[in-house]
């Protein structure tokens, strides 16, 4: 019985070890200085020169809190991917748009930093025209449901003048 003891506390030790691992090496990924560049560098292209979108991209982003190679799993069973958090649901939809398999699709809003800030500049730009409204799109991009898009614009809105300033 003691024997048992010792290897379940062991094995569990063990276990908590490759978690706190496993936590800090995703953390070193979001924290990663070249993929922050390649961010930094997909985000400016996708922004069309326009500086406006450009900070609205930024403001996406820092509230999102992505990184290259995300998969951040939703209550729904849907995904959030990559650094601008692009949810899953969209895969299907931008499929169709860039004639691609599916699968290839979520792998790029995975793991191509540029190919995800286009998806989440389409995304908000689609909200913006069905809108007409700024701060409702930057709520689409979050969601359909109208209390969680005014709380999402809300914290874009403090994000956006925490890198820009008060002035914004």
């Amino acid at each position: 019985m003691i024997l048992r003891r010792n290897k379940f506390t062991v094995m569990l030790a063990l276990l908590s070890a490759v978690l706190v691992r496993a936590g800090l090496a995703e953390a070193k990924a979001v924290r990663d200085p070249a993929g922050e560049k390649e961010v930094a560098r997909c985000i400016h292209k996708a922004s069309q020169g326009r500086a406006w979108l450009e900070r609205t991209l930024w403001g996406l982003r820092d509230q999102e809190g992505g990184w290259i190679g995300a998969a951040v799993e939703n209550t729904n069973g849907t995904h959030d991917l990559g650094p601008l958090q692009v949810n899953s649901w969209w895969v299907p939809k931008i499929a169709v748009l860039v004639e691609r398999p599916e699968t290839h699709v979520r792998h790029w809003l995975q793991h191509d930093a540029c190919f995800n800030a286009e998806a989440a500049r389409w995304i908000f730009l689609s909200g913006l025209a069905v809108t007409g409204d700024y701060w409702k799109a930057i709520g689409v991009y979050h969601s359909p449901t109208a209390w969680r898009q005014r709380r999402y614009a809300k914290g874009v809105a403090l994000h956006l003048q925490h890198r820009f300033g008060a002035e914004l």
